[in-house]
């Protein structure tokens, strides 16, 4: 399957073969690198909304072709998105997709649970972090792209800077506001009480009382993003955050979504013109051209397989 998607059409991979127990796919360079990369380099406040909307555009056109294929790929972020010399926008990071067909039948919600890094965790969606019986299905990479959008926007992660353990409670329980805003809580309100149901979640009083401590104290939890943003991007970060995945929009409802009317408008791939020059952007990598870091997976038994992982 293609990793790769264009705006108006799907661009198959160059070349996809076997040597013994290892499958090798050959795919265009992505000069210019993952969408985080960009960010941290040229964009530390965050991109432009004409940008932002290029880039998520071309990840729900791939997002849309996955559902509709019964695939959820569980591992959407900034850097699993990456662009190319021409505006390619592609979707990596394949390596947590997960199949809803079994046994010739497609399943309604997943309980599959992926050993994930931590570090992925501020991605996740509510329900699939929560590992209940109602499960998570497609729904759960709209709540991911919502994540990706604020952090193209704000050059910040919501969550990030939280304890684990507290990201947790929090996500099942709901951002007090649009995180464009606030990378987490208003700083002069608690975000949530030391009492019992610390301990009847199975989470000790002193654990809670530690992440509250971390969180209070960090100068960049308290800093609110110093842009505004548009109300349609305002709107599409809150509808793919929906608590209740039922409410978030499917992945071919957003493409209508009218944050991104500018970018169904136009007749050409707009990203190389809004981006530096890839001479700028060579000149600033640290080698001649822009490193795309991948590192293979072998199967050692047909269960056991690593990640592709784009930097």
């Amino acid at each position: 399957m293609s990793s790769f998607f264009r705006h108006h059409n799907i661009t198959v991979p160059r070349q996809m073969f076997t040597v013994g127990t290892w499958l090798w796919v050959i795919n265009p360079f992505m000069a210019y690198g993952s969408a985080s990369n960009l960010v941290k380099t040229y964009y530390p406040d965050g991109m432009s909304e004409i940008l932002i909307g290029n880039i998520l555009y071309g990840t729900l056109k791939g997002l849309n072709y996955l559902h509709q294929n019964g695939y959820i790929h569980r591992s959407v972020k900034g850097s699993h998105i990456l662009i190319s010399e021409d505006g390619l926008v592609s979707l990596s990071g394949l390596g947590h997709l997960y199949s809803m067909v079994r046994r010739g039948e497609r399943a309604t919600v997943a309980f599959d649970f992926p050993m994930f890094s931590t570090a992925m965790l501020p991605w996740l969606s509510p329900e699939l972090l929560r590992q209940d019986l109602h499960g998570y299905n497609v729904k759960s990479d709209i709540y991911s792209l919502g994540i990706t959008a604020c952090e193209l926007a704000t050059g910040r992660v919501p969550f990030m800077d939280m304890h684990r353990t507290q990201m947790l409670l929090q996500k099942l329980k709901g951002p007090p506001q649009n995180p464009l805003y606030e990378n987490t809580f208003p700083c002069e309100e608690s975000p949530m009480k030391i009492s019992r149901s610390g301990v009847d979640s199975g989470i000790g009083e002193s654990v809670v009382a530690a992440s509250m401590t971390q969180t209070m104290t960090s100068d960049r939890l308290r800093t609110p993003s110093p842009r505004t943003f548009s109300s349609a991007l305002q709107n599409l970060v809150e509808v793919c955050l929906q608590q209740d995945p039922e409410k978030r929009p499917s992945a071919s409802m957003l493409l209508s979504h009218p944050f991104f009317k500018q970018v169904r408008e136009q007749t050409h791939d707009w990203i190389p013109s809004l981006l530096p020059s890839l001479a700028q952007h060579r000149k600033n990598s640290r080698v001649g051209s822009f490193p795309v870091i991948m590192k293979r997976y072998s199967y050692k038994t047909p269960n056991e397989a690593k990640e592709w992982t784009f930097h």
